[in-house]
């Protein structure tokens, strides 16, 4: 692989555009040479200033011999295709999530991934990126609280879109705590519930909040709150209980304002302010892995795959209050 990585970025909506100004002016060593979007107006737009090739389709991006390696931040129904496309060229792709939007379309791409004998796909699941999130686990694999026994996590949206369905409180915000609690307890969730407390006053259609229960492999239990119209700002918690002691993340505000008798702090508006650090190590990793060579080594097909069972899981459990129990197929060796 070259020493510079030429990458062209499928969607220049707001998250293709973020990562666009993340790898041409925080990260080194990465050239986006080419870009492509439904909207060619857009497109040109974005392209314009870095001189880049604008393509007709993600198709023809993949194809081009000048792209290395894909970024894919299209909506959710294109990736199948895109992904896809890019393992069957052999260039690595970076997929924001999701990786698809069905099982059976992530166990296709798991299949074509196995078939082409060796990992080329990351998904964007930049939880595991997150400095608090690390320590967090570094602590849980030390030992030092003992063997775990629940977790309690937060997710709280100041606000969501017109567009947002009941659905997407699983598909589009609890699926981050559902990929993190796998990575960050290194087992499989087993079963899901979904409780549904009083419905707030600012929740208009959507069941706001909800609470979803994740019973994992090894016995752990883990509670989230998910809430999308908390209106204050974006706020992430979690707790880890152990036998002998717990372990949680922190106010990520940097400063504490005392005056006339309070004690205040800022609170991140959005998922850019309590991230943008963590995509950024996100993405400077994966290309640092696909210069070097080497497999991305970061979540994968088979954790977006996984996350994507759990999540339908999750939402028939929200439409039936049901528990209900995951299944997930035998994990192929080249995810182990």
């Amino acid at each position: 692989m070259r020493a510079v990585l030429r990458v062209g970025v499928i969607g220049a909506g707001l998250i293709g555009r973020d990562h666009i100004r993340r790898l041409t002016t925080v990260l080194a060593g990465i050239d986006v040479v080419a870009v492509a979007d439904v909207d060619a107006f857009v497109a040109a737009q974005v392209a314009a200033p870095l001189g880049a090739t604008v393509y007709p389709n993600g198709l023809a991006l993949i194809a081009a011999d000048e792209v290395d390696a894909v970024l894919v931040c299209s909506w959710g129904g294109t990736h199948e295709e895109y992904v896809l496309a890019a393992i069957t060229a052999g260039k690595p792709v970076f997929c924001e999530k999701p990786l698809a939007t069905t099982r059976e379309a992530c166990l296709r791409i798991v299949a074509a991934e196995v078939g082409h004998g060796r990992r080329l796909v990351q998904v964007g699941y930049m939880r595991r990126y997150d400095a608090a999130y690390r320590a967090l686990k570094q602590v849980l694999d030390s030992g030092v609280i003992g063997a775990p026994l629940m977790m309690h996590c937060a997710h709280r949206n100041a606000g969501v879109p017109a567009f947002y369905e009941p659905e997407n409180t699983i598909t589009d915000t609890a699926v981050h705590e559902i990929d993190m609690v796998r990575w960050m307890f290194g087992a499989e969730i087993v079963a899901v519930r979904v409780l549904r407390p009083r419905v707030s006053r600012n929740a208009g259609s959507l069941p706001d909040p909800l609470l979803l229960v994740l019973e994992l492999a090894n016995e752990v239990l883990v509670d989230v709150e998910i809430s999308v119209n908390v209106r204050y700002g974006y706020d992430i918690r979690g707790e880890i209980l152990g036998e002998d002691g717990t372990v949680s993340l922190e106010n990520p505000g940097l400063i504490a304002v005392r005056h006339a008798g309070r004690l205040a702090g800022p609170v991140p508006g959005d998922w850019r302010d309590r991230f943008a650090t963590a995509y950024d190590v996100e993405l400077r990793e994966w290309a640092d892995s696909v210069i070097g060579g080497g497999p991305p080594v970061g979540p994968g097909s088979w954790d977006g795959y996984a996350a994507a069972v759990v999540s339908d899981a999750a939402v028939r459990a929200l439409r039936t209050g049901d528990r209900v129990a995951v299944t997930v197929d035998e994990r192929p060796a080249i995810y182990s």
